[in-house]
């Protein structure tokens, strides 16, 4: 396992574990509490600031960009953890879609709006 699903792996155990032991200290306790709303919320303002971040020069531009994405990851994961969903099983989707190209597999889910990502 290379260290990027490793600490992917361990940050979702964590967020498991805040969801079944919640704790009034934790900040991913106030986000289960706040449901998908505040979680969403939190991910549409994560993904805000990383699209500004990355339009930002040079390697502090670089760096910003890098912090911005592990928080919309972070709180990604959080939703994923509300829904118990877990890794695998987003895993398991981008591993259906891989090797085929992005426009042909959104025209296969019909004209719904979503964004297809990791393809050709």
């Amino acid at each position: 396992m290379n260290d990027s699903s490793s600490i992917f792996t361990r940050l979702m155990s964590v967020i498991e574990d805040r969801k079944a032991n919640p704790s009034e200290k934790s900040y991913t306790t106030r986000l289960f509490e706040g449901g998908v709303d505040k979680i969403g919320a939190k991910i549409l303002e994560e993904s805000a600031e990383a699209v500004m971040a990355a339009h930002e020069p040079g390697d502090d531009g670089r760096a910003h960009t890098i912090r911005e994405a592990a928080d919309v990851i972070y709180h990604l994961f959080v939703l994923l953890g509300y829904r118990e969903i877990p890794l695998t099983e987003v895993e398991a989707e981008l591993a259906r879609r891989f090797g085929i190209s992005g426009l042909d597999e959104k025209a296969s889910r019909g004209a719904s709006g979503d964004t297809a990502t990791g393809h050709e």
